[in-house]
């Protein structure tokens, strides 16, 4: 089975929304086996929506629809969809009941756009909305299926779990299993080189790398009969890339680095505080996400000036003037003067140049120095980033907890 999302409304095609739905609708069809190869946006248009009915239809078998259930004038998803598929618009009389009760206990008028929400192309399966007043429906048009959904994300998720995978599960003839590996501390371009081999052979189980804000994953997919099967499939794929990757794997699912960090703190009763200048704070809170931090986060600070790394952490006037503030010296003794300061096991420290402006002959953008005294003993580790502002600063703060990370399980960095 194909599938393609088309997602309706004129703000999401303008930007004014970010279009969450499509990303969750696709990644619930993918753990379902259902390939997407086409998604969309079209603005509350008749001929533009019409024209997208026709194109989907022609290269999917599935089609889903986001948005445009609404009361008003330009909300035309049903509408549209009867009159491309040669459909008359039907009252269902459960659904205009339930509109009707829902106004009457709000002391509200029901007028012509709410009672519209009640008319479906005919034919269709109603999904019921409890979480708002447009219900859903789905459309079984020769070999194809037209699942329209409500746009508001806090009323498509829940009917898409109640109500749309149960449909397509009736649709499926293998069982989908996933394992998503977390890596950290290697770039994007070489894990792709070292796992190449595997890549390049995929068949079942498949391996996909993806780059995100915070890290990289592998994702290894296998089909099979049975879970068991599948589940089968993926055990020698992953074996084999924790013997290529070994400690750049950090961690499955959706577990973040971050909580990896604080869990390994946690285990060990370590206790740290952070120094951070370019980064902002940024480290520090990524740390301050994981629930019961507090028992091993003792304080951060953020000295982004040469006096307040002067008057907070100590570090020398005559170092700042010779080496400057981006520097390895300068890390070194942001580290140790947290770790003084604050009288904890760990003192990590970020300093650099995350731009735009800033940067000098010999201190370009993205020269980044992190510096971690643990017990007594500092390493000062020194990067080259590129980006913008923002790119730069998340990912200093990735490299700082898995340096971390390697820090506490005793593995070189």
């Amino acid at each position: 089975m194909k599938a393609e999302i088309i997602s309706i409304g004129t703000e999401l095609l303008l930007g004014e929304i970010v279009n969450t739905n499509a990303q969750y609708i696709a990644k619930e069809l993918a753990g379902l086996g259902i390939d997407m190869y086409h998604q969309s946006v079209v603005g509350d248009n008749v001929s533009r929506l019409y024209e997208a009915y026709r194109v989907a239809f022609q290269r999917a078998d599935l089609i889903i629809t986001t948005g445009g259930l609404g009361p008003t004038k330009d909300d035309m998803t049903k509408e549209i969809a009867a009159q491309f598929l040669n459909r008359k618009l039907v009252p269902h009389n459960e659904s205009l009941k339930i509109i009707e009760e829902f106004f009457s206990k709000r002391n509200l008028p029901v007028n012509d756009g709410n009672r519209k929400q009640g008319y479906f192309p005919e034919g269709a399966i109603i999904l019921p909305n409890p979480n708002g007043t447009a219900p859903a429906c789905i459309v079984e048009h020769n070999d194809k299926k037209l699942i329209l959904l409500p746009g508001p994300p806090r009323e498509m998720v829940p009917l898409f779990e109640t109500e749309v995978i149960p449909y397509l599960k009736k649709y499926q003839d293998k069982v989908f299993v996933f394992k998503v590996l977390n890596i950290s501390g290697i770039g994007e371009g070489h894990m792709e080189e070292i796992i190449m081999d595997i890549v390049d052979n995929q068949t079942n189980p498949t391996v996909a790398p993806y780059a995100k804000t915070q890290g990289l994953t592998l994702r290894i997919a296998a089909s099979g009969f049975t879970y068991e099967e599948a589940e089968k499939l993926i055990v020698p794929v992953e074996k084999q890339i924790r013997d290529i990757l070994g400690d750049n794997i950090y961690g499955e699912g959706d577990i973040t680095l971050e909580a990896v960090v604080a869990e390994l703190l946690m285990e060990k009763k370590l206790t740290i505080a952070t120094a951070e200048s370019c980064t902002g704070g940024l480290l520090s809170g990524r740390l301050i996400n994981y629930p019961g931090i507090s028992s091993v986060f003792v304080e951060g600070v953020v000295t982004y000036s040469n006096q307040s790394k002067i008057r907070l952490l100590d570090v020398k006037p005559e170092t700042l003037e010779k080496y400057g503030a981006v520097s390895q010296e300068v890390a070194k003794e942001m580290a140790e003067g947290i770790y003084r300061a604050a009288g904890t096991n760990i003192g990590i420290s970020v300093t650099g140049i995350a731009g735009p402006a800033g940067e000098t002959e010999t201190s370009p953008v993205g020269l980044i120095y992190i510096g971690i005294c643990m017990n007594g003993t500092t390493k000062v580790k020194k990067l080259n980033l590129s980006g913008d502002r923002n790119r730069i600063r998340n990912m200093i703060t990735t490299s700082a907890l898995d340096l971390l990370r390697r820090e506490i399980i005793n593995l070189s960095f």
